[in-house]
């Protein structure tokens, strides 16, 4: 069985669309191997450096943002998106998918395009709490739709609700084997900060401020982006010797990012789509940050969490004045943490990616395409 995906922008767009290709894999009923999968991204985006550590084939095609945009920025985009299509629907002639998987984003409007032209099954998934331009257009396409929560479907309606889907491996990884691998004290609390796939400068600039009096009492894995990286490592040399060994500086993490989170045992993020699967699979606290030029989605994702009493939310504009108080008050605070990390586990959906890989089988099996 052939498929192809679609979605990007973000690392929120991508991993959940890894790890359901990884449930269709282990699917005897789909009949696929990883050379018959072929992801359709943009020739820039964030997706095409992940997928291109898989074993999955990649096409890029012309693409274009719409939110935001001013009008001839839309025009632009428009023109580009027409473009896109016609490619897709040349990658989709030669390919011949069973079916087609998007996850959302504005590199996933002109595949998903062309395979509704095509009569190409489509399975559209939510991964965030609320639906963009783009799901909101494409599930009017979509033979079928999947999202992660009961709140979500209020948006689409007739959507199958899956959960949020994570890597296997995820359930997997002890935090002993997980704090050896990366080199971490086994018995200091460990703190993970972290802001998306280009990380944030915010949160840095906040985390800076707070290592002194942070890294007496726990280690810090901090991923920084690319941006940020060399300020950070200078920040580093700038700390007691003693406590150099402290504070762990990543540009990015890939394959280890697993290992990151499992090791945690409180996380500073942003709030886009992943936290909503990934800090859940694990158990992991949180204190979210939501990126103010993302929308709303990010705040609702938040508040998705914190309302379950797994995580607490800071604004951004405020990040330096309450970051230090907010850590210092949960680290004290070991009772705090545990009934913030039983919330977080309560809201893990373990055959989330099983499911989507089984929506997806069934529309192709169903499906036609032309």
């Amino acid at each position: 069985m052939r498929l192809m995906v679609t979605g990007g922008g973000t690392g929120g767009h991508v991993y959940p669309a890894l790890s359901a290709l990884e449930a269709v894999l282990d699917q005897p009923s789909a009949g696929a191997k990883a050379e018959d999968i072929l992801w359709v991204g943009s020739h820039e985006g964030v997706e095409r450096d992940i997928v291109g550590r898989t074993a999955y084939g990649y096409a890029a095609v012309s693409t274009g943002p719409l939110r935001g945009a001013n009008p001839l920025q839309a025009l632009q985009s428009g023109w580009l998106i027409l473009r896109g299509a016609w490619q897709a629907r040349g990658l989709l002639r030669r390919w011949r998918p069973a079916a087609v998987l998007a996850t959302g984003g504005f590199v996933s409007v002109p595949m998903a395009l062309a395979a509704w032209l095509r009569r190409v099954p489509l399975l559209v998934y939510l991964p965030d709490m609320e639906p963009g331009l783009a799901v909101k257009a494409l599930a009017r396409i979509a033979t079928r739709v999947a999202v992660s929560f009961e709140p979500a479907a209020q948006h689409l309606p007739g959507a199958v609700v899956t959960g949020y889907p994570v890597r296997r491996v995820l359930f997997e990884t002890s935090r002993d084997d997980a704090r050896a691998a990366l080199a971490l004290e086994r018995d200091t609390p460990m703190l993970l900060v972290m802001g998306g796939s280009r990380g944030a400068r915010s949160i840095n600039q906040a985390l800076q401020q707070a290592l002194p009096r942070l890294l007496p009492r726990v280690q810090v894995l901090h991923i920084t982006g690319l941006v940020d990286y060399d300020e950070c490592l200078a920040m580093r040399a700038q700390q007691p010797a003693e406590l150099q060994a402290r504070y762990h500086v990543y540009a990015y993490l890939h394959e280890e990012m697993v290992l990151a989170l499992a090791a945690a045992d409180l996380v500073i993020a942003r709030s886009g789509a992943a936290t909503l699967g990934e800090f859940p699979a694990v158990g992991l606290p949180a204190v979210l940050v939501p990126y103010p030029y993302a929308g709303q989605h990010q705040r609702v994702n938040a508040a998705y969490l914190a309302d379950a009493g797994a995580a607490i939310v800071l604004e951004d504009d405020r990040l330096a004045q309450e970051l230090l108080p907010a850590l210092e008050r949960l680290l004290g605070d070991r009772e705090a943490l545990q009934r913030m990390s039983l919330a977080a586990r309560a809201l893990s959906k373990p055959r989330a990616a099983a499911r989507i890989a089984e929506e997806l089988v069934s529309i192709a099996k169903g499906g036609r395409h032309g």
